[in-house]
């Protein structure tokens, strides 16, 4: 296999008709120089020198050899300067997938602040809901997926880098005129012969779950990933619903209340992702603002 190293001695050596002239050019010694010189040659399996006394000239093959080393040697200095700058966030790419809520609350914080430290760093930024998200990286289609579980198993992300960031507690959402509205807290049961709004298949099968603990199965009488329409149907009067405290935070609700809800029912915001990314300088520094926006959030 033909070494880097050693096409910078026989560019050199073609460029100053000597060992020695050449040693002096790259800094080392003429038996350094020498002995580079023949390992090249026996990974080129012919000769690309003739001495003649203390000149050199390139054989035929010598002389193609070093009509190419321009080229690799140039390739090889540019993909050094792209992967320096990369490796010191001066350049590079992080592909980041997110839950809708997330979207609107974590995650521009942590955009805002990767962009103000590192210009030269590129965030793409797509939207997909567990577990959808967690396969796209799994399957290579990002790099961080901003995700949640309500009381995973332990085995769920074992295959992942997983960096807690908070938990999103669960939210009551009546109508104003709801007999409920006025309370400081309910339960899942006072709750138990409404119509219910729900949302992603996650929280809806999350939802079933909780309500079936409290002894009762609820009447979903629609359903939609989209958290300002599930507060505009509530606000309608069609239903109740418990949403994230995170998706309220973005979303104003007209003609709603929110009360909290007992027992707590609550959700692991995590930013996932595979263990080799997590060494790419561009993905830490992604998941590092992630943390630190979940920090400062009141």
């Amino acid at each position: 296999m033909i070494e880097a190293r050693h096409l910078r001695v026989l560019r050199a050596v073609a460029a100053t008709g000597s060992f020695s002239a050449a040693a002096r050019t790259l800094g080392c010694t003429q038996p350094a120089v020498s002995q580079q010189m023949k390992a090249l040659e026996t990974s080129a399996g012919t000769p690309l020198l003739i001495r003649t006394g203390r000149e050199m000239r390139l054989t035929q093959a010598g002389e193609a050899l070093v009509r190419h080393a321009s080229g690799i040697l140039a390739g090889l200095t540019a993909a050094e300067e792209e992967i320096a700058a990369i490796a010191g966030l001066r350049a590079g790419r992080v592909r980041l997938v997110s839950f809708s809520s997330g979207s609107s609350t974590l995650v521009p914080t942590a955009l805002a602040a990767l962009r103000a430290a590192h210009p030269g760093t590129r965030v793409s930024l797509v939207e997909a809901e567990p577990p959808r998200s967690v396969e796209m990286l799994r399957e290579g289609d990002c790099d961080v997926a901003l995700a949640f579980r309500y009381g995973g198993t332990d085995t769920e992300w074992d295959d992942l880098v997983a960096r807690p960031l908070l938990t999103d507690r669960l939210v009551g959402l009546v109508p104003e005129s709801h007999r409920l509205a006025g309370s400081d807290s309910v339960t899942i049961g006072d709750l138990a012969d409404e119509p219910w709004i729900a949302g992603c298949p996650r929280c809806r099968r999350r939802l079933v779950e909780v309500c079936e603990e409290a002894g009762f199965t609820p009447r979903i009488d629609f359903a939609t990933d989209d958290y300002p329409a599930v507060i505009g149907l509530v606000a309608a009067g069609l239903g109740v619903a418990v949403l994230p405290e995170l998706a309220m935070e973005s979303v104003r609700p007209k003609a709603a209340r929110t009360v909290t809800v007992e027992p707590a029912v609550q959700r692991e915001i995590v930013a996932l992702t595979l263990p080799d990314l997590a060494q790419v300088p561009a993905v830490a520094a992604m998941l590092d603002q992630l943390t630190l926006a979940a920090s400062r959030r009141p």
